[in-house]
């Protein structure tokens, strides 16, 4: 008996897209960012159409917005920011990626890539540092405060080392007062 290899049945907007990166990020005092390359990845046993969608499509032009990936291939696909303005800074823009098997009209999977111009490479690199620098502190205090057993509790009284000594010290000042009661009684007996 001969058995057929059936593919199963594919979910509409549940299959998974990859794409890298998740993020686009244009610099306006830097035109070498102007231009930016989205890869998407194909890792399945089966072709996919893809069509790229934006929320604001006279700020951006898209170089083939509608495709191909052959099975486990990869496509590139350039995204170009020609509306470099400053009323533009800051704005996030999207752009949806969506695919389906080659034979099919209906939309298997998407994801969104989210899309940013801001003023200056420099600025950013500051405020990524400002950032970093801020989630170090965090991530210090938290660790500090981790390290703590939860079971502990917290006294405001004296803590076990000065106890420790405290006794140690009364000790030596207890022996030293026999001492010195037995050299005075032995000084009176005489």
């Amino acid at each position: 008996m001969h058995q057929q290899k059936r593919q199963p049945e594919l979910v509409e907007g549940n299959l998974p897209v990859f794409v890298f990166p998740t993020e686009l990020i244009f610099y306006a005092d830097d035109q070498s960012t102007h231009k930016q390359v989205l890869t998407l990845y194909n890792p399945y046993e089966f072709a996919l159409k893809f069509k790229v969608l934006c929320t604001t499509p006279n700020k951006y032009v898209v170089v083939d917005a509608a495709g191909a990936v052959k099975p486990q291939c990869c496509v590139d696909i350039v995204i170009r920011h020609r509306d470099v303005r400053s009323c533009h800074y800051g704005v996030i823009d999207k752009f949806r990626l969506q695919v389906s098997e080659q034979s099919q009209r209906k939309a298997l999977g998407r994801k969104e890539v989210i899309a940013t111009l801001l003023p200056s490479a420099k600025e950013q690199q500051k405020e990524e540092e400002e950032k970093r620098i801020k989630e170090h502190l965090t991530e210090s205090v938290f660790f500090e405060q981790s390290s703590q057993p939860e079971n502990r509790a917290v006294s405001s009284g004296p803590s076990l080392l000065t106890v420790f000594l405290g006794v140690v010290l009364s000790q030596w000042l207890y022996l030293e007062h026999e001492q010195g009661l037995k050299l005075t009684s032995d000084v009176n007996l005489s």
